[in-house]
């Protein structure tokens, strides 16, 4: 529906005058739609001999399917850096981070990350992909995979962080690709939420991808703050607790492992990619039964 502009002209002068340093808290809090907390974080580095800081907020609850989805990033820094290295830095982050995340397979028409430097830590400017620039690259990954972890955290109606970590693909990009699929999953979502160790739905959402994998020696194991629980080993069942299995899965925040043995003669092993997602509850369905209305 076409918004009326009337309101937003009405508050220019107010809106221009809060624009200060505490500016922030207004910007984080006014951003949120359905998010039911405020996602924001910073850091420092040191760089020659000077403290160099990043900073950054963020907003994102529902329709949060990368490429990126309903969400607004906006992060800024003091680091004096060449234009295009940032830009550089930026893409590649946002590809290990932000476009690893799914709360509920559905992109939205609207997202935006932006990074903002105006080089007042006094750093020597970085000019070249050296010793610097990497660790400014580093601190950037950080800050954004932290900020997606929140993002994925706070999904509409979640009550669990979903991590995903493939391990042994032939290449990032296919570790990657099986990552996304599980934490996507409807069926492996509402497994977890209702603490289901449901092994065979994730091995199944393994196989929607196109990757070649071998799915007779894929381990399973899921991990949380309350145990771990092998469930999988070379592609068959293993017996296990469903006390226990009950008792990791209750958990807030859990990690699927999926080690895939790929064994293939002449291709790399050991790749691995990490993906987040949250669980699909009843109250995700509420919300967007009467988004609307």
């Amino acid at each position: 529906m076409q918004l009326d502009v009337t309101p937003i002209e009405a508050g220019m002068e107010a809106l221009v005058a809060g624009l200060s340093k505490a500016g922030s808290i207004d910007a984080r809090e006014a951003i949120l739609t359905t998010d039911t907390m405020k996602k924001e974080l910073a850091l420092s580095i040191e760089l020659g001999g000077k403290t160099v800081t990043i900073g950054a907020m963020a907003k994102g609850s529902g329709m949060i399917h990368p490429n990126m989805a309903t969400m607004l990033g906006f992060i800024t820094t003091d680091c004096a850096i060449e234009s295009d290295l940032l830009h550089e830095a930026l893409i590649g982050s946002v590809r290990r981070s932000y476009n690893r995340v799914s709360v509920d397979g559905d992109t939205s028409t609207n997202d935006m990350v932006v990074v903002l430097a105006n080089g007042m830590a006094g750093n020597a400017p970085i000019v070249q992909a050296g010793p610097d620039y990497r660790l400014f690259a580093d601190a950037l990954d950080y800050l954004n995979t932290q900020m997606a972890k929140m993002i994925a955290r706070d999904g509409e109606g979640a009550t669990k962080l979903i991590e995903c970590v493939v391990t042994g693909a032939a290449s990032e990009a296919e570790a990657e690709a099986l990552a996304k699929s599980v934490i996507t999953s409807s069926l492996v979502k509402t497994a977890l939420f209702g603490s289901d160790a449901n092994w065979g739905r994730v091995l199944c959402a393994l196989g929607y991808t196109p990757s070649t994998f071998d799915p007779d020696k894929v381990h399973l194991a899921f991990e949380s703050p309350r145990g771990y629980l092998e469930v999988c080993a070379n592609g068959a069942g293993l017996p296990f607790s469903e006390e226990k299995a009950k008792l990791v899965l209750g958990a807030q925040e859990i990690t699927i492992l999926v080690d895939l043995d790929p064994g293939v003669e002449g291709a790399p092993s050991g790749c691995t990619a990490t993906a987040w997602g949250c669980d699909l509850s009843y109250e995700y369905v509420r919300i967007n039964g009467d988004y609307r209305t």
